[in-house]
């Protein structure tokens, strides 16, 4: 018998812990405060000022978002280079707006055309089911 209440479990996958991490991390929130975040939102980083100090407690994900948003990044770049949800990041993404480290914004093709093209994204994504 191994030395562990485990050991003998062969249902326990040791490493799986692609559950409880986002859990953990989102404090068991499920959705966003804000409904405004989609896929292709641009997410930057707002640089603390000489004056304003950092914030403490974020998790390691968080400043991964801080960092990787320097130059600006969309929230499913941002998901794809965590390896997170897309669901997981939109929450990550919300606390760093609310605490004023990111800002969020449509992407500006969307803006200057008046809005998204609805059409045009059904297209795509019409055209990536079938692939």
């Amino acid at each position: 018998m191994g030395g562990h209440w485990t050991d003998d479990d062969p249902g326990y996958e040791e490493a799986d812990d692609s559950l409880v991490r986002p859990y953990a991390i989102t404090r068991g929130r499920t959705v966003p405060e804000r409904g405004d975040l989609g896929l292709i939102t641009v997410v930057t980083t707002v640089e603390l000022q000489g004056d304003q100090p950092p914030v403490r407690g974020l998790e390691p994900e968080h400043q991964a978002i801080v960092e990787q948003c320097r130059g600006s990044a969309a929230v499913a770049e941002i998901a794809a280079a965590l390896d997170l949800p897309v669901s997981v990041t939109k929450i990550l993404i919300d606390d760093l707006v609310s605490l004023g480290r990111v800002t969020v914004r449509p992407p500006l093709v969307a803006r200057e055309n008046g809005g998204l093209n609805v059409t045009l994204l059904q297209a795509v994504r019409d055209g990536l089911r079938k692939l």
